[in-house]
């Protein structure tokens, strides 16, 4: 099944629902921080399962405490359903991992 990019109008509404990501160079892109160095490591590992389980793997950067996903889907040429749902994925995680 081939997938449909997204429109302007469900982008926007991803990006007014999920403070903190933000659509750069055609990906949205979302640097979240932690407490502390290995609670970053934790959030990339709990990340890293949930986009194989979607068979949707991100870009991660990882910077002390700082952690930058970026997310398209290549084969789509573009934002899809898979990008907002793993991001939407990451901040349901992100939560999770620090309690805010």
């Amino acid at each position: 099944m081939a997938l449909t990019q997204l429109t302007s109008e469900a982008l926007q509404s991803f990006l007014t629902s999920h403070p903190g990501w933000t659509h750069e160079g055609g990906m949205l892109r979302r640097t979240y921080e932690f407490p502390a160095f290995l609670t970053g490591i934790a959030f990339v590992e709990r990340v890293g399962q949930a986009a194989e389980r979607a068979d949707h793997h991100p870009d991660i950067d990882i910077r002390w405490r700082k952690v930058t996903l970026a997310l398209v889907t290549h084969d789509a040429g573009g934002l899809t359903s898979r990008d907002t749902n793993l991001a939407a994925e990451a901040d349901r995680l992100f939560k999770e991992t620090t309690g805010q």
